[in-house]
């Protein structure tokens, strides 16, 4: 439904090493930088930028970003990755049947105060 979908941060370069390092289990990477403007888009394609950051006002604070995964230790592996990047847990790694029997999601907190999830729908 959506192209590309984007959070505005306060400091470029602290929320770009956060985002490399907690997406990269999800398969995502840098895929088209502006430093100039403080400004990086993250894919899984090399040609598709899907979730960008950009140092600007107002500031997104309080966002939920969901990415979707495939495995269940994808998702794990997401909330070691993030938290070990200095994003603040939010939400363990598990099912959360209050959505749906196999809902299969972790939560951290970026630097900026955003709520963002990795989920996996598919039973174990």
């Amino acid at each position: 439904m959506f192209d590309h979908v984007g959070v505005n941060v306060r400091d470029y370069e602290a929320s770009r090493a956060f985002y490399e390092q907690a997406l990269a289990p999800l398969g995502y990477r840098v895929v088209m930088a502006f430093d100039e403007w403080k400004t990086a888009g993250f894919g899984t394609s090399p040609d598709r930028p899907e979730f960008w950051i950009s140092e600007r006002g107002p500031l997104t604070t309080g966002t939920h970003l969901a990415f979707t995964c495939d495995e269940r230790a994808t998702v794990d592996a997401f909330h070691a990755a993030a938290v070990s990047a200095g994003g603040t847990d939010n939400g363990q790694p598990g099912v959360r049947e209050l959505y749906h029997p196999t809902y299969y999601g972790a939560y951290v907190l970026d630097l900026d105060g955003n709520n963002v999830e990795a989920v996996c729908h598919r039973p174990q």
